[in-house]
């Protein structure tokens, strides 16, 4: 393999990372204390609890509480296991897992925001279920950010007039944000990693298909339910806040191309095999990424400069989602790494009768534990290395899963994917919904209050799904 050393002594100076460079970016987890884990239960709760407890403070300081928890994590596991290992594992969870995360996000944050559906629908249930729908669709294939930054705003315009109108964003996460991304690797970050192992493109749209009809077709049928009890109810405001304009249409259409150029960036990723890496103070870095996130650069730029300010004018464009989506999530990523190790170090790991649940006594995995399992954790974990974790519990070898154990395989992917819908932090467009709601004046459902929706109305669903496909 050719690999190029990208080592500057200012950095390895910093870091202190030139007696670790054959220190590898994992570690053995299951030498860990579960006490590693109270760093990222500490953020999860600063998310849940504070903007009830001190809402002011958090709206200012967020991104300082993040940081601060991640110190909570860094700080001591360098104390013990050596600021050579701490930088390591902070280069790692920055270059191999936050910078292309993020730079997705961001792409698709910036292009979506750079189309304008022009004119003022009428938010009737009819037509916000149908938006629904569509967004359903083209979550897999624009991925659950495309589509949710795509067609939250013109939904929230829709129903400006509505009295109440929580119910339809939380509603839009359940579906776009999450379910609907679940039949391509384009939709979701947990399947195209599996897609990066070896999954077929197309296995889990023949594989998950009819779980994400009947999910999807469910959640549509409760929405129109309760968005028609609402509207007969209450009725619409006496003056609409945005008025009828002449036509429908699109403004910043050549976004559209811009949108196409993400998919193929990503679709290239994959598909895409080269024996270049380089080596970031212990870091392999393959050259497909490398281009795939210096295009996502320039497709973010290109969109900004292109893009006419009428159009980000009349869509409200700002930069807090993203700003709060990026703080909160380095954070996350950063507390995560001691969680995931111990998750990995399987059933020997502090973590291990996670593990085992999963497993029969037989020794065969068991496709409902394995649907659970990686949907709780994907709940409040990154649902992304949740998946990794568990595809490897299962064997990690692509061509048994999709075959004689696909009934597990889809069990993890369907957990992943559905359950990221149950926590705001659950899946990375949530939370951007969240906040693009709340910028347009719209009360959202505190962090448990979200979860009274999503274990009044999913966790039963998925109870049910569980009898019909996982058994």
């Amino acid at each position: 393999m050719k690999r190029s050393s990208l080592r500057s002594p200012a950095i390895l100076s910093v870091l202190g990372l030139t007696p670790a460079l054959s220190f590898a970016a994992g570690f053995d987890g299951a030498a860990l204390s579960p006490l590693w884990g109270v760093p990222f239960a500490g953020l999860l709760l600063s998310i849940a609890l504070m903007p009830l407890l001190a809402p002011s403070f958090w709206h200012h300081h967020y991104g300082k509480v993040a940081a601060a928890w991640a110190l909570a994590f860094l700080v001591p596991f360098a104390a013990v296991h050596g600021l050579p290992s701490a930088g390591v594992q902070f280069v790692h969870a920055m270059l191999e897992e936050y910078i292309p995360f993020i730079l997705l996000l961001t792409a698709l944050f910036t292009v979506a925001g750079g189309i304008h559906i022009r004119g003022n629908l009428h938010g009737a249930p009819g037509l916000n279920t149908a938006i629904l729908a569509v967004g359903a669709v083209l979550a897999s294939f624009m991925g659950t950010t495309g589509a949710s930054m795509l067609l939250i705003r013109p939904l929230i315009r829709a129903n400006d007039n509505r009295v109440h109108k929580a119910h339809v964003v939380v509603f839009f996460i359940f579906i776009v944000s999450n379910v609907g991304g679940s039949l391509t690797p384009l939709g979701d970050p947990p399947l195209f990693l599996g897609f990066l192992k070896g999954v077929d493109f197309f296995w889990t749209a023949k594989n998950i298909l009819p779980d994400t009809l009947f999910i999807v077709g469910v959640l549509l049928a409760l929405f129109y339910a309760i968005d028609r009890w609402h509207y007969r109810r209450e009725g619409v405001l006496p003056t609409d806040p945005t008025p009828d304009t002449p036509r429908i249409g699109f403004d910043g259409a050549v976004n559209f191309w811009l949108l196409a150029g993400v998919v193929c960036l990503v679709l290239l990723s994959g598909f895409w095999k080269s024996p270049v890496s380089f080596s970031v103070a212990g870091t392999e870095v393959g050259l497909p990424g490398l281009v795939r996130d210096i295009g996502l650069i320039a497709i973010t730029l290109l969109s900004l400069k292109i893009t006419a300010a009428k159009v980000h004018a009349d869509n409200q464009f700002e930069w807090g989602p993203m700003a709060e989506v990026a703080k909160l999530f380095a954070g996350i990523f950063l507390t995560i790494i001691p969680v995931i190790a111990m998750l990995k170090a399987g059933a020997n790991g502090p973590f291990g009768a996670v593990v085992s649940a999963v497993t029969r006594a037989d020794g065969q995995p068991d496709p409902a534990m394995y649907f659970w399992a990686t949907g709780a954790l994907s709940s409040f974990l990154d649902n992304a290395p949740t998946y990794l974790v568990f595809f490897n519990t299962a064997g990690g070898d692509p061509a048994a899963l999709m075959t004689t154990y696909a009934t597990t395989l889809a069990a993890i992917s369907a957990g992943a994917v559905f359950m990221g819908a149950n926590t705001y932090i659950g899946n990375a467009p949530n939370l951007m919904v969240k906040a693009i709601a709340e910028s347009r004046g719209i009360r959202m459902p505190s962090f448990f209050g979200y979860m009274a929706w999503s274990g009044a109305i999913l966790v039963p669903l998925f109870i049910v799904a569980t009898f019909i496909f996982f058994r």
